[in-house]
Protein backbone atom coordinates (compact mmCIF):
# COMPACT_ATOMS: atom_id res chain seq x y z
CA UNK A 1 0.00 0.00 0.00
CA UNK A 2 1.44 3.39 -1.27
CA UNK A 3 1.13 6.15 1.74
CA UNK A 4 1.10 9.70 -0.03
CA UNK A 5 3.03 12.20 2.08
CA UNK A 6 0.38 14.87 3.18
CA UNK A 7 1.94 17.94 0.90
CA UNK A 8 2.68 16.07 -2.08
CA UNK A 9 -0.97 14.65 -1.62
CA UNK A 10 -2.38 18.19 -1.32
CA UNK A 11 -0.26 20.14 -3.95
CA UNK A 12 -0.90 17.18 -6.14
CA UNK A 13 -5.06 17.44 -5.28
CA UNK A 14 -4.69 21.23 -6.48
CA UNK A 15 -2.52 20.36 -10.02
CA UNK A 16 -5.21 18.18 -11.14
CA UNK A 17 -7.97 20.51 -9.73
CA UNK A 18 -6.39 23.70 -12.42
CA UNK A 19 -6.45 21.47 -15.06
CA UNK A 20 -9.80 20.44 -14.38
CA UNK A 21 -11.02 24.11 -14.16
CA UNK A 22 -9.17 25.31 -16.72
CA UNK A 23 -10.63 22.38 -19.15
CA UNK A 24 -14.26 23.37 -17.95
CA UNK A 25 -13.61 26.67 -19.23
CA UNK A 26 -12.39 25.67 -22.21
CA UNK A 27 -15.49 23.57 -22.80
CA UNK A 28 -17.96 26.55 -21.96
CA UNK A 29 -15.80 28.88 -24.46
CA UNK A 30 -15.87 26.12 -27.37
CA UNK A 31 -19.85 25.61 -26.54
CA UNK A 32 -20.06 29.50 -27.04
CA UNK A 33 -18.00 30.01 -30.03
CA UNK A 34 -18.25 26.82 -31.92
CA UNK A 35 -21.60 26.03 -31.70
CA UNK A 36 -22.28 27.57 -35.26
CA UNK A 37 -19.67 25.20 -36.88
CA UNK A 38 -20.70 22.13 -34.48
CA UNK A 39 -21.87 19.09 -36.85
CA UNK A 40 -25.65 18.47 -36.97
CA UNK A 41 -25.73 15.15 -35.53
CA UNK A 42 -29.10 14.55 -36.17
CA UNK A 43 -30.64 13.20 -33.07
CA UNK A 44 -27.71 11.23 -32.55
CA UNK A 45 -26.08 11.12 -28.92
CA UNK A 46 -22.50 12.04 -29.19
CA UNK A 47 -20.69 8.63 -29.30
CA UNK A 48 -17.41 10.55 -27.56
CA UNK A 49 -19.14 11.87 -24.06
CA UNK A 50 -18.48 12.05 -20.24
CA UNK A 51 -15.51 12.17 -18.28
CA UNK A 52 -12.88 9.81 -19.65
CA UNK A 53 -13.21 12.15 -23.23
CA UNK A 54 -12.52 15.16 -20.75
CA UNK A 55 -9.51 13.54 -19.70
CA UNK A 56 -8.25 12.78 -22.88
CA UNK A 57 -9.00 16.09 -24.33
CA UNK A 58 -8.02 18.50 -21.83
CA UNK A 59 -4.92 16.32 -19.76
CA UNK A 60 -3.76 13.44 -21.82
CA UNK A 61 -3.87 15.41 -25.31
CA UNK A 62 -1.54 18.55 -23.51
CA UNK A 63 1.64 15.18 -22.76
CA UNK A 64 0.75 12.66 -25.47
CA UNK A 65 4.02 13.27 -26.95
CA UNK A 66 5.17 11.09 -23.69
CA UNK A 67 3.27 8.24 -24.94
CA UNK A 68 3.84 5.95 -28.08
CA UNK A 69 6.87 7.58 -29.20
CA UNK A 70 7.66 5.45 -32.35
CA UNK A 71 10.74 3.60 -32.22
CA UNK A 72 12.82 2.35 -35.44
CA UNK A 73 15.01 -0.19 -34.19
CA UNK A 74 14.71 -3.57 -32.29
CA UNK A 75 14.03 -2.94 -28.24
CA UNK A 76 17.08 -3.77 -27.87
CA UNK A 77 19.01 -1.99 -25.06
CA UNK A 78 19.67 1.11 -27.19
CA UNK A 79 16.84 1.50 -29.25
CA UNK A 80 16.37 4.36 -32.18
CA UNK A 81 13.37 6.47 -31.11
CA UNK A 82 11.94 8.77 -33.95
CA UNK A 83 11.07 12.40 -33.40
CA UNK A 84 7.92 13.98 -33.67
CA UNK A 85 6.64 17.29 -33.75
CA UNK A 86 3.10 19.18 -33.49
CA UNK A 87 2.06 22.24 -35.29
CA UNK A 88 -1.45 22.71 -32.89
CA UNK A 89 -0.14 21.92 -29.44
CA UNK A 90 -0.34 18.10 -29.26
CA UNK A 91 -3.61 17.67 -30.66
CA UNK A 92 -1.60 15.84 -33.46
CA UNK A 93 1.50 14.35 -33.81
CA UNK A 94 3.84 14.34 -36.91
CA UNK A 95 6.90 11.93 -37.47
CA UNK A 96 10.09 13.32 -38.97
CA UNK A 97 12.88 11.60 -40.48
CA UNK A 98 15.33 12.13 -37.83
CA UNK A 99 15.61 9.55 -35.00
CA UNK A 100 17.78 9.45 -31.89
CA UNK A 101 19.42 6.67 -30.44
CA UNK A 102 18.46 6.17 -26.69
CA UNK A 103 19.31 3.71 -23.89
CA UNK A 104 15.62 1.91 -23.61
CA UNK A 105 14.76 1.44 -19.93
CA UNK A 106 11.15 0.96 -20.95
CA UNK A 107 10.84 -2.21 -22.98
CA UNK A 108 9.63 -5.80 -21.44
CA UNK A 109 13.03 -7.20 -22.84
CA UNK A 110 13.82 -8.78 -20.02
CA UNK A 111 16.35 -11.65 -21.44
CA UNK A 112 17.36 -9.40 -24.60
CA UNK A 113 15.86 -11.87 -26.95
CA UNK A 114 14.24 -9.70 -28.62
CA UNK A 115 16.82 -8.51 -31.02
CA UNK A 116 18.80 -10.59 -33.59
CA UNK A 117 20.17 -13.46 -31.24
CA UNK A 118 22.93 -16.06 -32.35
CA UNK A 119 20.86 -19.27 -31.66
CA UNK A 120 16.64 -17.67 -32.31
CA UNK A 121 17.04 -15.41 -34.77
CA UNK A 122 18.39 -18.15 -37.48
CA UNK A 123 15.74 -20.79 -36.72
CA UNK A 124 12.89 -18.25 -37.17
CA UNK A 125 14.04 -17.69 -40.28
CA UNK A 126 13.76 -20.77 -41.29
CA UNK A 127 10.43 -21.59 -39.75
CA UNK A 128 9.37 -18.49 -41.95
CA UNK A 129 10.85 -20.04 -45.04
CA UNK A 130 8.69 -22.93 -43.77
CA UNK A 131 5.67 -21.84 -43.02
CA UNK A 132 5.29 -18.68 -44.02
CA UNK A 133 4.23 -15.49 -41.32
CA UNK A 134 0.39 -16.59 -40.36
CA UNK A 135 -1.33 -19.84 -40.42
CA UNK A 136 -4.49 -18.25 -41.90
CA UNK A 137 -6.69 -20.37 -39.43
CA UNK A 138 -7.88 -21.00 -36.00
CA UNK A 139 -6.01 -23.95 -34.29
CA UNK A 140 -9.59 -25.93 -34.86
CA UNK A 141 -9.03 -25.36 -38.55
CA UNK A 142 -5.71 -26.26 -39.56
CA UNK A 143 -3.80 -23.73 -37.76
CA UNK A 144 -2.15 -25.81 -35.69
CA UNK A 145 1.43 -26.63 -36.95
CA UNK A 146 4.08 -29.06 -35.41
CA UNK A 147 5.57 -26.02 -33.93
CA UNK A 148 2.41 -24.96 -31.75
CA UNK A 149 2.33 -28.51 -30.47
CA UNK A 150 6.10 -28.60 -29.77
CA UNK A 151 5.59 -25.03 -28.21
CA UNK A 152 2.78 -26.38 -26.33
CA UNK A 153 4.85 -29.91 -24.50
CA UNK A 154 7.59 -27.43 -24.30
CA UNK A 155 5.80 -24.65 -21.84
CA UNK A 156 4.33 -27.46 -19.77
CA UNK A 157 7.72 -28.95 -19.18
CA UNK A 158 9.16 -25.94 -18.62
CA UNK A 159 6.30 -24.87 -15.76
CA UNK A 160 6.01 -28.11 -14.22
CA UNK A 161 2.34 -28.81 -15.29
CA UNK A 162 0.96 -32.01 -16.96
CA UNK A 163 -0.34 -30.04 -20.00
CA UNK A 164 -0.53 -26.48 -21.74
CA UNK A 165 -2.51 -24.31 -24.42
CA UNK A 166 -0.84 -21.59 -26.24
CA UNK A 167 -2.45 -18.19 -28.03
CA UNK A 168 -1.82 -15.93 -30.34
CA UNK A 169 -2.02 -12.90 -27.40
CA UNK A 170 -1.03 -12.57 -24.11
CA UNK A 171 -4.07 -9.93 -22.87
CA UNK A 172 -6.87 -12.29 -24.46
CA UNK A 173 -4.87 -15.46 -22.94
CA UNK A 174 -6.61 -14.07 -19.70
CA UNK A 175 -9.49 -11.71 -20.75
CA UNK A 176 -11.13 -15.11 -23.07
CA UNK A 177 -9.74 -17.80 -20.85
CA UNK A 178 -11.61 -16.35 -17.00
CA UNK A 179 -14.84 -16.42 -18.79
CA UNK A 180 -14.41 -20.08 -20.09
CA UNK A 181 -13.08 -21.11 -16.39
CA UNK A 182 -16.09 -19.94 -14.61
CA UNK A 183 -19.43 -18.36 -14.77
CA UNK A 184 -23.04 -17.52 -13.23
CA UNK A 185 -23.43 -18.90 -9.69
CA UNK A 186 -19.27 -18.50 -9.81
CA UNK A 187 -17.34 -16.33 -7.17
CA UNK A 188 -14.01 -14.61 -8.48
CA UNK A 189 -11.66 -12.94 -5.57
CA UNK A 190 -9.93 -10.42 -7.67
CA UNK A 191 -6.30 -8.81 -6.25
CA UNK A 192 -7.53 -5.33 -6.01
CA UNK A 193 -4.16 -4.40 -8.75
CA UNK A 194 -4.80 -7.12 -10.96
CA UNK A 195 -4.13 -6.44 -14.60
CA UNK A 196 -6.84 -5.03 -16.97
CA UNK A 197 -6.65 -8.21 -19.08
CA UNK A 198 -8.04 -9.89 -15.91
CA UNK A 199 -10.24 -7.30 -14.91
CA UNK A 200 -12.21 -7.48 -18.48
CA UNK A 201 -12.12 -11.49 -17.86
CA UNK A 202 -13.45 -11.18 -14.94
CA UNK A 203 -16.10 -8.95 -16.10
CA UNK A 204 -17.22 -11.19 -18.71
CA UNK A 205 -17.13 -14.65 -17.35
CA UNK A 206 -20.59 -13.21 -15.84
CA UNK A 207 -19.33 -14.70 -12.18
CA UNK A 208 -19.83 -12.54 -8.92
CA UNK A 209 -16.58 -10.54 -8.52
CA UNK A 210 -15.12 -9.23 -4.93
CA UNK A 211 -11.97 -7.70 -4.14
CA UNK A 212 -9.26 -8.24 -1.89
CA UNK A 213 -6.50 -5.17 -0.81
CA UNK A 214 -3.19 -5.72 -2.88
CA UNK A 215 -1.07 -8.81 -1.84
CA UNK A 216 -2.55 -9.18 1.50
CA UNK A 217 -3.36 -12.70 2.50
CA UNK A 218 -5.05 -11.97 5.46
CA UNK A 219 -7.75 -9.76 3.58
CA UNK A 220 -7.94 -12.24 1.01
CA UNK A 221 -8.70 -14.70 3.52
CA UNK A 222 -11.51 -12.48 5.48
CA UNK A 223 -13.06 -12.48 2.01
CA UNK A 224 -13.38 -16.01 1.74
CA UNK A 225 -14.63 -16.64 4.68
CA UNK A 226 -17.38 -14.17 4.56
CA UNK A 227 -18.59 -15.25 0.90
CA UNK A 228 -18.16 -19.14 2.20
CA UNK A 229 -20.71 -17.61 4.99
CA UNK A 230 -23.21 -15.58 2.45
CA UNK A 231 -23.36 -17.67 -0.53
CA UNK A 232 -25.08 -16.29 -3.82
CA UNK A 233 -26.35 -13.13 -4.10
CA UNK A 234 -30.15 -13.73 -3.08
CA UNK A 235 -30.32 -17.26 -2.90
CA UNK A 236 -27.75 -18.08 -0.81
CA UNK A 237 -26.86 -20.66 -2.40
CA UNK A 238 -23.51 -22.81 -2.22
CA UNK A 239 -21.20 -21.22 -4.71
CA UNK A 240 -20.32 -23.58 -7.93
CA UNK A 241 -16.46 -22.44 -7.88
CA UNK A 242 -14.26 -20.23 -6.38
CA UNK A 243 -11.10 -18.90 -8.40
CA UNK A 244 -8.43 -16.18 -6.93
CA UNK A 245 -7.05 -14.56 -9.28
CA UNK A 246 -3.32 -12.97 -8.62
CA UNK A 247 -0.04 -12.30 -10.59
CA UNK A 248 3.45 -13.10 -9.91
CA UNK A 249 5.04 -9.89 -10.83
CA UNK A 250 2.32 -6.97 -10.32
CA UNK A 251 3.34 -4.86 -13.48
CA UNK A 252 2.58 -1.47 -12.28
CA UNK A 253 4.15 -1.81 -9.02
CA UNK A 254 7.01 -4.53 -9.25
CA UNK A 255 6.00 -6.29 -6.69
CA UNK A 256 6.30 -10.03 -6.37
CA UNK A 257 2.98 -12.28 -4.97
CA UNK A 258 2.93 -13.47 -1.55
CA UNK A 259 2.05 -16.79 -3.35
CA UNK A 260 3.08 -19.40 -0.56
CA UNK A 261 0.70 -17.39 1.96
CA UNK A 262 -2.19 -17.29 -0.79
CA UNK A 263 -1.44 -20.59 -1.64
CA UNK A 264 -2.14 -21.56 1.82
CA UNK A 265 -5.40 -19.71 1.96
CA UNK A 266 -7.10 -20.95 -1.13
CA UNK A 267 -6.06 -24.52 0.09
CA UNK A 268 -7.71 -23.92 2.96
CA UNK A 269 -10.93 -22.78 1.74
CA UNK A 270 -10.66 -24.95 -1.02
CA UNK A 271 -10.13 -22.53 -3.48
CA UNK A 272 -8.50 -22.58 -7.65
CA UNK A 273 -5.51 -20.58 -7.65
CA UNK A 274 -5.23 -18.50 -10.62
CA UNK A 275 -1.74 -17.23 -11.19
CA UNK A 276 -0.58 -14.74 -14.03
CA UNK A 277 3.18 -15.11 -14.61
CA UNK A 278 3.07 -12.00 -17.86
CA UNK A 279 6.02 -10.65 -15.99
CA UNK A 280 7.88 -13.12 -13.87
CA UNK A 281 8.08 -16.37 -16.17
CA UNK A 282 11.75 -16.00 -17.40
CA UNK A 283 12.55 -13.26 -15.71
CA UNK A 284 12.82 -14.28 -12.14
CA UNK A 285 13.87 -17.88 -10.28
CA UNK A 286 17.05 -19.54 -10.60
CA UNK A 287 16.46 -21.36 -14.06
CA UNK A 288 13.75 -19.02 -14.70
CA UNK A 289 10.86 -20.36 -13.96
CA UNK A 290 9.19 -17.39 -12.83
CA UNK A 291 7.57 -16.82 -9.10
CA UNK A 292 6.92 -20.27 -7.96
CA UNK A 293 10.51 -21.56 -8.51
CA UNK A 294 11.68 -18.08 -6.48
CA UNK A 295 9.76 -18.18 -3.68
CA UNK A 296 9.55 -21.96 -3.37
CA UNK A 297 6.07 -22.67 -4.64
CA UNK A 298 5.34 -26.45 -5.77
CA UNK A 299 3.58 -26.09 -8.95
CA UNK A 300 1.09 -28.26 -8.03
CA UNK A 301 -0.47 -25.91 -5.62
CA UNK A 302 -1.04 -23.81 -8.44
CA UNK A 303 -4.38 -25.10 -10.65
CA UNK A 304 -4.35 -22.53 -12.94
CA UNK A 305 -0.71 -21.04 -14.98
CA UNK A 306 -1.14 -18.31 -16.99
CA UNK A 307 2.06 -16.67 -18.75
CA UNK A 308 2.66 -14.20 -21.94
CA UNK A 309 5.51 -14.74 -23.95
CA UNK A 310 6.18 -11.05 -25.34
CA UNK A 311 7.97 -10.44 -22.16
CA UNK A 312 10.97 -12.34 -21.32
CA UNK A 313 10.99 -14.54 -24.53
CA UNK A 314 11.00 -11.72 -27.73
CA UNK A 315 7.81 -12.80 -28.95
CA UNK A 316 3.81 -12.56 -28.79
CA UNK A 317 1.46 -14.48 -27.42
CA UNK A 318 0.25 -16.52 -24.30
CA UNK A 319 -0.24 -19.76 -22.70
CA UNK A 320 -2.40 -21.57 -19.73
CA UNK A 321 -0.56 -24.55 -17.94
CA UNK A 322 -2.38 -27.07 -16.25
CA UNK A 323 -3.97 -30.37 -14.88
CA UNK A 324 -4.47 -32.82 -18.63
CA UNK A 325 -8.28 -32.57 -17.71
CA UNK A 326 -8.49 -29.06 -17.94
CA UNK A 327 -6.31 -28.02 -20.46
CA UNK A 328 -8.62 -30.28 -22.77
CA UNK A 329 -11.29 -28.47 -21.26
CA UNK A 330 -10.14 -25.31 -23.01
CA UNK A 331 -9.25 -26.46 -26.37
CA UNK A 332 -13.12 -27.37 -26.43
CA UNK A 333 -14.57 -24.64 -25.14
CA UNK A 334 -12.53 -21.07 -25.08
CA UNK A 335 -13.18 -18.94 -28.06
CA UNK A 336 -8.89 -17.46 -28.41
CA UNK A 337 -8.93 -21.21 -29.37
CA UNK A 338 -11.76 -21.88 -31.70
CA UNK A 339 -12.36 -18.44 -33.57
CA UNK A 340 -9.13 -16.61 -33.40
CA UNK A 341 -5.97 -17.23 -35.95
CA UNK A 342 -3.46 -19.24 -34.06
CA UNK A 343 0.21 -17.81 -32.93
CA UNK A 344 2.48 -17.22 -36.32
CA UNK A 345 5.25 -19.64 -36.89
CA UNK A 346 8.12 -17.78 -36.99
CA UNK A 347 6.78 -16.44 -33.58
CA UNK A 348 5.97 -19.78 -31.98
CA UNK A 349 9.87 -20.65 -33.16
CA UNK A 350 11.06 -17.89 -31.34
CA UNK A 351 9.55 -18.84 -28.29
CA UNK A 352 10.85 -22.68 -28.76
CA UNK A 353 14.25 -21.30 -29.55
CA UNK A 354 14.12 -18.65 -26.52
CA UNK A 355 13.13 -21.52 -24.03
CA UNK A 356 15.50 -24.13 -25.04
CA UNK A 357 18.83 -21.04 -24.14
CA UNK A 358 16.90 -20.66 -20.92
CA UNK A 359 17.07 -24.25 -20.42
CA UNK A 360 20.80 -24.77 -21.84
CA UNK A 361 19.52 -27.02 -24.64
CA UNK A 362 21.35 -24.93 -27.07
CA UNK A 363 24.78 -26.46 -26.18
CA UNK A 364 25.74 -23.19 -24.14
CA UNK A 365 25.76 -21.65 -21.03
CA UNK A 366 23.84 -18.35 -22.27
CA UNK A 367 20.30 -18.93 -21.00
CA UNK A 368 22.21 -19.25 -16.94
CA UNK A 369 24.16 -15.98 -17.69
CA UNK A 370 21.41 -13.67 -19.07
CA UNK A 371 19.29 -14.98 -15.71
CA UNK A 372 22.34 -14.19 -13.57
CA UNK A 373 22.53 -10.64 -15.50
CA UNK A 374 19.28 -9.75 -15.23
CA UNK A 375 19.25 -10.05 -11.70
CA UNK A 376 22.25 -8.36 -10.64
CA UNK A 377 21.08 -6.00 -13.06
CA UNK A 378 17.79 -4.90 -11.66
CA UNK A 379 19.34 -5.26 -8.09
CA UNK A 380 22.11 -3.05 -9.12
CA UNK A 381 19.63 -0.17 -10.62
CA UNK A 382 17.26 -0.81 -7.82
CA UNK A 383 19.60 -0.10 -4.92
CA UNK A 384 20.82 3.12 -6.42
CA UNK A 385 17.65 4.70 -7.26
CA UNK A 386 16.93 4.70 -3.46
CA UNK A 387 20.37 5.55 -2.61
CA UNK A 388 19.87 8.73 -4.30
CA UNK A 389 16.54 9.09 -2.80
CA UNK A 390 13.81 8.05 -5.21
CA UNK A 391 10.59 6.55 -4.02
CA UNK A 392 11.02 3.09 -6.07
CA UNK A 393 8.35 0.80 -5.81
CA UNK A 394 8.78 -3.45 -5.92
CA UNK A 395 10.75 -5.87 -4.82
CA UNK A 396 14.21 -7.21 -4.53
CA UNK A 397 14.55 -9.47 -7.96
CA UNK A 398 12.02 -7.59 -9.79
CA UNK A 399 12.61 -6.17 -13.22
CA UNK A 400 10.31 -4.02 -12.87
CA UNK A 401 10.43 -0.43 -10.88
CA UNK A 402 8.67 2.42 -10.94
CA UNK A 403 9.91 5.57 -9.66
CA UNK A 404 7.00 7.57 -7.79
CA UNK A 405 6.09 11.21 -9.18
CA UNK A 406 2.64 11.74 -8.22
CA UNK A 407 2.30 15.07 -9.54
CA UNK A 408 0.76 15.95 -12.98
CA UNK A 409 3.05 18.49 -13.85
CA UNK A 410 6.33 16.02 -13.58
CA UNK A 411 5.15 13.54 -15.67
CA UNK A 412 5.88 15.00 -19.35
CA UNK A 413 9.30 17.11 -17.48
CA UNK A 414 10.47 13.36 -16.66
CA UNK A 415 9.78 11.85 -19.82
CA UNK A 416 11.13 14.97 -21.53
CA UNK A 417 14.18 15.92 -20.04
CA UNK A 418 15.16 12.20 -20.10
CA UNK A 419 14.34 11.56 -23.67
CA UNK A 420 16.55 14.86 -24.03
CA UNK A 421 19.20 13.02 -22.35
CA UNK A 422 18.55 10.00 -24.74
CA UNK A 423 17.28 7.80 -22.21
CA UNK A 424 13.57 6.38 -23.18
CA UNK A 425 10.87 6.24 -19.82
CA UNK A 426 8.26 4.59 -19.82
CA UNK A 427 5.11 6.89 -18.23
CA UNK A 428 2.43 5.32 -16.09
CA UNK A 429 -0.66 7.29 -15.17
CA UNK A 430 -4.18 7.15 -14.69
CA UNK A 431 -6.12 5.46 -16.34
CA UNK A 432 -3.18 2.65 -16.03
CA UNK A 433 -2.75 3.41 -12.34
CA UNK A 434 -4.63 5.69 -9.74
CA UNK A 435 -4.84 9.07 -10.46
CA UNK A 436 -2.95 10.28 -7.77
CA UNK A 437 -0.01 8.15 -8.49
CA UNK A 438 1.53 9.04 -11.25
CA UNK A 439 5.11 7.37 -12.04
CA UNK A 440 7.74 6.45 -14.30
CA UNK A 441 7.84 2.59 -15.02
CA UNK A 442 11.62 1.34 -15.15
CA UNK A 443 12.39 -1.63 -16.85
CA UNK A 444 15.44 -3.29 -16.70
CA UNK A 445 17.10 -5.85 -19.63
CA UNK A 446 19.96 -8.80 -19.09
CA UNK A 447 21.26 -6.92 -22.50
CA UNK A 448 22.17 -3.78 -20.82
CA UNK A 449 25.55 -3.25 -19.38
CA UNK A 450 26.91 -2.02 -16.47
CA UNK A 451 28.31 0.81 -18.52
CA UNK A 452 24.42 1.36 -20.00
CA UNK A 453 22.85 1.54 -16.29
CA UNK A 454 25.15 3.82 -14.58
CA UNK A 455 24.36 5.96 -17.48
CA UNK A 456 20.68 5.55 -17.20
CA UNK A 457 21.56 6.31 -13.49
CA UNK A 458 23.52 9.86 -13.87
CA UNK A 459 20.77 11.08 -16.13
CA UNK A 460 17.57 10.56 -13.97
CA UNK A 461 19.19 11.58 -11.05
CA UNK A 462 20.10 14.80 -13.12
CA UNK A 463 16.35 15.02 -14.00
CA UNK A 464 15.28 13.94 -10.09
CA UNK A 465 17.03 16.65 -9.17
CA UNK A 466 15.55 19.16 -11.65
CA UNK A 467 11.57 18.47 -11.15
CA UNK A 468 12.09 17.75 -7.69
CA UNK A 469 10.93 13.96 -7.09
CA UNK A 470 13.65 12.75 -4.63
CA UNK A 471 11.08 12.51 -1.73
CA UNK A 472 14.02 10.53 0.59
CA UNK A 473 17.30 11.97 1.63
CA UNK A 474 19.94 10.79 -0.49
CA UNK A 475 23.23 9.10 0.33
CA UNK A 476 25.46 11.19 -1.48
CA UNK A 477 28.94 9.55 -1.11
CA UNK A 478 27.78 6.14 -1.76
CA UNK A 479 25.63 6.86 -4.68
CA UNK A 480 29.25 9.38 -6.02
CA UNK A 481 31.56 6.10 -5.75
CA UNK A 482 29.17 3.04 -6.36
CA UNK A 483 29.15 3.08 -10.05
CA UNK A 484 32.99 3.65 -10.49
CA UNK A 485 33.88 0.94 -8.45
CA UNK A 486 31.50 -1.63 -9.94
CA UNK A 487 33.01 -0.75 -12.74
CA UNK A 488 36.39 -1.33 -11.36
Amino acid sequence: MITIPYLTALTTLFSYGLLFAFGQIRDLFRKLFDWSSSKNLQGYAPICLGLEDFYIRRLYLRIQDCFGRPIASPPDAWIDVVERYSNDNNKTLLRTAKTSKCLNLGSYNYLGFAAADEYCTPRVIEALRRFSPSTCGARVDGGTTVLHTELEELVAKFVGKPAAVVLGMGYVTNSAIIPALIGKGGLIISDSLNHNSIINGARGSGATVRVFQHNMPSHLEEVLREQIAEGQPRTHRPWKKIIVLVEGIYSMEGELCKLPEITAVCKKYKAYTYLDEAHSIGAIGKTGRGVCEQLGVDTADVDIMMGTFTKSFGSCGGYIAGSKELIQYLKYSCPAHLYATSMSPPAVQQVISAVKVVLGEDGSNRGAQKLARIRENSNFFRSELQKMGFEVLGDNDSPIMPIMLYNPAKIPAFSRECLRQNVAVVMAAFPATPLLLARARICISASHTREDLVKGLEVISRVGDLIGIKYFPVEHQKHQDAGRKKLE
